[in-house]
């Protein structure tokens, strides 16, 4: 006798979709999709196109070769001005890094308050336009709140923004004040993703809090604090805004960061071939470091599980 096998039917993922829903999703993705060539891959093609050309908006481009990259290689200001940006990203990583992990941690152990997260948060919510002018207004001087406490704990006023050696740190200290509580809460929840019973584990061997937050908590936190620092590198080689409303590259170029270079390369002397030949090589640095931390860190790879 011959028995039947009936082989159990196979369902394509696809098998199920209606015949319109292609089109409706490509109709939702359509918007973000035509924002994204128009404001992205479009100035990012005609930057790179300017590099190699001389452009200063009155006049059509002419085509320069490399002469753009050869003027960037021997131009003093912009390597003075890549390593006040670098030394801008040193300050600003550094601090920021450490306070938000510190923040985290302790709102992870010690309150899961909503106010408390809000609070923290609240600084984020202000432009770094805003928080410049208040931070400059706060440090001045002659007449800041800030120089008062300074006197008051009986050292001399300090011109935070106008002295050479002060101005390019409390520029990174204002920003790790409007962003660490934004890194705070990605690495809060970064926390909350952990499962509470491989902390019962390390308690059950014995760890204590030093040993449990660097054999547990930080090997578990990799994958986020490797975004997080990705993400605090590409926005710290952006600085722009903060140095504008509070130096403008002053005192002597101690704060002349490359985007405020760039800046000024394009709008005051129209010389756009080179600011945008500048800009495709911060370009190709960030893309670089981007990826030697994503391998280095193993970014996309998780110790859970």
């Amino acid at each position: 006798m011959t028995v039947a096998v009936i082989k159990p039917t196979t369902v394509s993922p696809t098998a199920s979709r209606a015949p319109g829903d292609a089109r409706t999703a490509l109709l939702f993705v359509a918007p973000a999709m035509l924002g994204y060539l128009v404001f992205l891959v479009w100035p990012t093609l005609r930057g790179v196109y300017l590099s190699f050309t001389s452009f200063d908006l009155l006049s059509p481009e002419k085509w320069a070769g490399l002469d753009n990259y050869r003027r960037l290689v021997n131009d003093p200001v912009f390597w003075d001005s890549l390593g006040v940006t670098l030394q801008y990203v040193v300050i600003n990583i550094g601090v920021q890094t450490v306070v938000a992990l510190l923040i985290a941690v302790l709102m992870h152990r010690l309150t899961r308050s909503t106010a408390l997260r809000g609070i923290v948060l609240a600084p984020y919510l202000v432009s770094n336009v805003v928080a410049g002018i208040v931070w400059l207004w706060i440090l001045d001087t002659q007449l800041g709140v800030g120089n008062e406490v300074v006197e008051w704990l009986g050292f001399d006023r300090i011109a935070f923004f106008g002295d050479a050696s002060w101005a390019i740190p409390t520029i990174a200290l204002v920003n790790v004040w409007r962003h660490v509580g934004y890194t705070a809460l990605l690495i809060f929840a970064g926390l909350q993703s952990i499962p509470p019973t491989v902390y019962e584990a390390g308690r059950v061997d014995g760890a204590g809090e030093w040993r449990t937050f660097r054999s547990i908590t930080l090997p578990l936190l990799r994958p986020v604090l490797s975004l997080v620092l990705i993400i605090t590198v590409v926005g710290s080689f952006q600085v722009f805004d903060t140095v504008s409303v509070t130096t403008d590259g002053k005192p002597a170029n101690a704060t002349n960061v490359l985007q405020l270079y760039v800046y000024d390369l394009a709008f005051d002397r129209l010389q756009f071939g080179y600011a945008s030949a500048i800009s495709v090589a911060l370009m190709l640095v960030l893309t670089a470091v981007t990826v030697v931390q994503y391998r280095l860190m193993r970014a996309g790879r998780s110790d859970l599980g």
